[in-house]
């Protein structure tokens, strides 16, 4: 069998330029060599400013999402129900970062699978595993959010927190069960570019000549990781929405302040996990719609133009680009989050535990007066002391 020779940056670009495959909805390693001329191909420039891009996309992300995780369990405050979720994606985000983005860098540098047998359905699971768990935790978010919305005076059970430890563990089993069968069917198979008279070895879920099993696996991926979920999420913000609209009507009274503030909380909540839904949605569909034109087009029929080639590197990097995204959607939408991270960021202390009682200076009122009907009857004196600097919140959805 003809092995591939070694190859110069315009060739290594080539092999990689219909490499658009999703595992899952995340890009594969499919490494197809399909019509990408010589002389239209993109040199060492493109092939220095794609490197980049991939260390920006690791480095920027891998230092968020460690920072978001961080925050959670150093600070006490921020351990609530919708931040154990946000938690957990970013578990799954860094997964993503540190697997499936420098095992994709490595296609530019060499011309075929570097990672062995093995090596191809251990990182197809661990990469289904990711999304999965990205996509399944926005679509819970989804509906514990709802349920806060519709019954925003509700207080949460003592058990809440566990309760929340074990759903986002499920999740994780659930996204696990989505992708062994990824890991079972991956494979390392020999493709032929006859343009060339060469051969290379690429980890893809099916052999090839199976065009039918890339059509009903593309067409599975974007039913399950995409459409579905987002369906599912649609529903549950035109629930919120309308449910808002109507708490609109009801102009709460001086007496019904705190309930104002519970809702105004909890429909900031929403928002932000409405922001993380776009943020997927944008970074993922165009990646989605590649893998669906290029599983559904005849196997005859090649695009060699630098506008394909453009598209495909854009849809992988944005794609990509999802796992280091959301920190910084936090930062720019929570000032708890923010003044965390800052600290964080800088090697500072986030937050200073509140002081005992003995060394904190007291501010103390006394309060006299009359019993309202009772003549000259003076009310015994009431002192209320107060901690300078120190405000009691509820935290229960705290971002």
């Amino acid at each position: 069998m003809a092995q591939s020779q070694p190859q110069s940056p315009n060739q290594t670009l080539i092999s990689i330029t219909n490499d658009t495959e999703l595992s899952s909805s995340v890009v594969s390693n499919d490494n197809t060599n399909k019509g990408w001329s010589g002389d239209n191909s993109p040199g060492i420039e493109a092939l220095c400013a794609i490197y980049i891009t991939y260390a920006v996309i690791i480095s920027v992300g891998i230092l968020g999402n460690a920072i978001l995780i961080k925050v959670f369990f150093k600070t006490k405050s921020m351990q609530t129900v919708p931040n154990i979720f946000i938690t957990s994606l970013a578990f799954g985000d860094l997964l993503l970062l540190v697997t499936c983005v420098p095992v994709d860098v490595t296609h530019y540098l060499a011309g075929g699978w570097l990672f062995g047998r093995t090596g191809c359905k251990v990182l197809s699971f661990i990469r289904l595993t990711s999304v999965g768990v990205s996509v399944f935790t926005l679509t819970i978010l989804s509906a514990d959010r709802y349920k806060a919305v519709v019954k925003p005076l509700e207080r949460q059970p003592p058990n809440a927190i566990l309760k929340t430890c074990v759903k986002a563990g499920c999740i994780w089993i659930v996204s696990m069960i989505f992708a062994l069968p990824e890991a079972v069917f991956s494979n390392v198979y020999t493709f032929r570019d006859p343009n060339k008279n060469m051969t290379f070895e690429s980890c893809t879920s099916y052999p090839v000549s199976k065009k039918l099993l890339q059509e009903i696996h593309s067409l599975l991926c974007f039913l399950v990781f995409y459409i579905i979920p987002l369906s599912i999420i649609s529903v549950y913000y035109s629930l919120i929405a309308r449910t808002l609209y109507k708490s609109t009507l009801n102009i709460p009274t001086e007496e019904q302040r705190h309930a104002r503030k519970q809702i105004e909380s909890r429909k900031r909540i929403a928002k932000t996990v409405l922001v993380l839904v776009a943020l997927f949605a944008l970074c993922w569909l165009p990646n989605h719609l590649l893998y669906l034109y290029h599983s559904f087009t005849p196997q005859t029929y090649v695009d060699p133009s630098a506008m394909h080639f453009l598209l495909t590197i854009f849809s992988r990097i944005l794609a990509f680009s999802n796992s280091c995204v959301n920190p910084f959607a936090l930062y720019w939408l929570s000032t708890t989050f923010q003044e965390h991270f800052k600290s964080q960021l800088f090697c500072c202390k986030a937050e200073q535990p509140e002081p005992p009682v003995a060394d904190t200076s007291l501010i103390t009122l006394t309060v006299t007066g009359r019993v309202p009907g009772s003549g000259t009857t003076q009310v015994p004196e009431i002192s209320v002391t107060s901690f300078p600097g120190y405000s009691v919140k509820k935290a229960e959805d705290r971002v």
